[in-house]
């Protein structure tokens, strides 16, 4: 456990207590410069992260480092938010829209926010600058004299906001999945969005066989997102987990948040589309009835949202979300385009959270000489493949990889990302990324054509 200070601007408080766990190389000779992870979320659980990361071979020539993330499960206090996960079982059931969805939605936060300031957690000390001094901390602690840093999603978020304040000790920087820091907003999904379904829709067409099963799939979508907002579909599914089947309700927003999180595997998603507009909605409705297993205890809504309320939301209108997803998607239901993709109501989520904004000190791009590694997904719709070269334009050794046909977190769904992030951190000047070149998305799930009447 490293024990750093709740909040370094307030000296004399209270302490807070971080779980760490160092993973040995399976190289007998490993290198001494280990790598430490950077979880994603914010408020996942690092730990959780360790078979997929030990599977893609990250600890091979390196000892692992994995700190869980303050507030974090495993860390000291937890900030947990099991109201806000029996929320989130219970709304596939509901309107993913609706402004009824929307206070329930509040009623848990708000409820969740009382129960950790009573214990007296300080929220506005659980944010992206805090976090990147525990990392400093932790490799002082160690007495590490250089290591290498990986971090995907919020985690590259982190780990250049790491690299800007705490460059000293840093060999190298991979981050993959990329969230810049002076661009990331609730307006910011809608373009990640477009980029990362459009990806999808576009590699059927391009695939012979797919795009002429499955044509005009861009126009089927909006289709399709316009009839289930009108009209929503409440139908029985039994989660692709097992179980009971439960009852869920999919409208045009509970659609596109299900290819945003990649609930339906992107190889399946045109024949998903094609059934639906045939009036079989099976595969998305087992996608959104996922969602009632959610596990409780898990994730750190607590860290969540005081890093998305105090920097990420701030500055924004509503109105600048909603044009921003009328660029994005014209057409579609403004209903649809007024929450965030993965953050509905996020706005006032916030208004009862109440932490305060660091956009001022967040909102920063990173200029560093560090190697750096930039690899994106070219189907990732949480933060499109686009943001790694944004990211790069400021780091003057950095080689950016884009991997065809993969979402987000890279590393463990590509065997060609892994051997670029091996190849990276035995030399961060010179990566061999020869295998991206010649990738292709795989072959889509091809149904065969209805009969005709």
């Amino acid at each position: 456990m490293l024990e750093v200070p709740e909040s370094r601007a307030d000296r004399g408080g209270r302490t807070i207590r971080l779980a760490v766990a160092i993973v040995p190389a399976v190289s007998g000779k490993p290198a001494g410069d280990p790598v430490v992870f950077m979880e994603g979320g914010p408020g996942g659980d690092a730990f959780g992260s360790i078979p997929f990361l030990v599977a893609s071979g990250v600890n091979h020539d390196r000892d692992l480092i994995v700190m869980a993330q303050r507030g974090t499960l495993h860390s000291q206090p937890a900030l947990l938010c099991p109201e806000i996960d029996r929320f989130t079982a219970e709304a596939v059931g509901l309107r993913y829209d609706a402004p009824s969805t929307g206070r329930r939605l509040v009623r848990a936060a708000r409820e969740c926010r009382d129960r950790l300031a009573a214990d007296g957690t300080d929220l506005d000390a659980y944010n992206t600058t805090e976090n990147a001094a525990d990392f400093a901390d932790l490799r002082r602690a160690l007495g590490i004299g250089r290591w290498n840093v990986y971090g995907y999603s919020y985690g590259t978020e982190l780990a250049l906001t790491y690299l800007r304040l705490h460059p000293e000790g840093i060999r190298s920087v991979a981050i993959d999945s990329v969230v810049p820091p002076d661009i990331v907003s609730l307006p910011w999904t809608w373009d990640s969005a477009r980029e990362g379904i459009g990806a999808v829709l576009a590699a059927c067409a391009a695939q012979p066989v797919c795009g002429r099963r499955f044509p005009d799939l861009p126009e089927t979508l909006t289709e399709q997102t316009r009839r289930l907002e009108a009209h929503p579909l409440r139908l029985t599914a039994q989660p692709p987990s097992g179980g009971d089947p439960v009852e869920v309700v999919l409208d045009g927003g509970a659609l596109v948040n299900l290819l945003v999180a990649n609930a339906v595997k992107a190889v399946d998603v045109p024949a998903a589309l094609d059934e639906l507009a045939r009036g079989n909605p099976e595969r998305f409705a087992r996608a959104q009835a996922a969602g009632a297993r959610t596990a409780v205890g898990e994730t750190a809504h607590g860290l969540t949202q005081s890093v998305a309320c105090s920097e990420w939301v701030p500055g924004y209108t509503r109105r600048d979300l909603l044009e921003a997803g009328r660029e994005a998607f014209p057409g579609w239901p403004d209903r649809v385009l007024a929450q965030a993709p993965q953050l509905p109501f996020e706005d006032r989520v916030c208004r009862a959270w109440d932490v305060a904004d660091r956009t001022d000190v967040q909102r920063v791009a990173t200029v560093s000489d560090v190697p750096t590694l930039v690899l994106s997904g070219t189907f990732d719709a949480k933060s499109g493949a686009a943001w790694g070269p944004y990211a790069a334009r400021t780091l003057s050794r950095s080689t950016t990889v884009r991997i065809p046909g993969i979402g987000h977190w890279v590393v463990p769904q590509s065997p060609c990302a892994q051997r670029v992030l091996a190849s990276f951190l035995a030399d961060p000047t010179a990566p061999d990324t020869a295998c991206a070149a010649g990738l292709a998305p795989k072959p889509f799930t091809i149904t065969p054509e209805p009969e005709s009447a």
